[in-house]
Parts: C-alpha cells; sequence; structure tokens
C-alpha cells in the first residue's frame, strides 16, 4: 500500500536535512541528500507503520492513500 506524506525538511547548518512529518510525530530522520532522506523516510515509515500495527493503533485518518497505479507520493515542505 502507497501512503502520501507530507514532509517538512529543515536544512542543517552542518549539511543534510532533519526531516518531520505534522501528520505523524513520531517521524523523525535525517540525511545528508535528498536521496538519502527519501530512503530514510521510508524505512522511518516502515518503523512506524509496524510500531502502530503492534500497539493496535490507526494510522491518522488524514493520511491519503495514493492509488496503487501510481508511483509513490511524497510531499516536502522546505523551510529555510
Amino acid at each position: 500500500m502507497l501512503y502520501k506524506i507530507p514532509l517538512l525538511l529543515t536544512p542543517q547548518p552542518e549539511g543534510g536535512f532533519t526531516v518531520t512529518s505534522p501528520l505523524l510525530p513520531e517521524l523523525i530522520t535525517e540525511g545528508e541528500s535528498i536521496d538519502e532522506v527519501l530512503v530514510n523516510v521510508r524505512d522511518a515509515f516502515e518503523a512506524i507503520r509496524e510500531l502502530y500495527e503492534d500497539l493496535g493503533k490507526k494510522l491518522p485518518h488524514n493520511l491519503q492513500f495514493a492509488d496503487q497505479d501510481s508511483p509513490a507520493l511524497i510531499e516536502t515542505v522546505i523551510s529555510a
């Protein structure tokens, strides 16, 4: 199943980005490049999804499911 997750990428003074999501406060990761960030977000989201499942907790209702026939969707917001 595919999800659409809004992300906030915050540039770090030493380089790279810290990544959070307003819909999933548990999602906090980082990466040196956008490509690395996306890999780390996928890993972090999978861990969060499994944790929610183990706890019997549902993902936020406003987390949108992407169409199975479309590519994975990830929204990003870059803050200065």
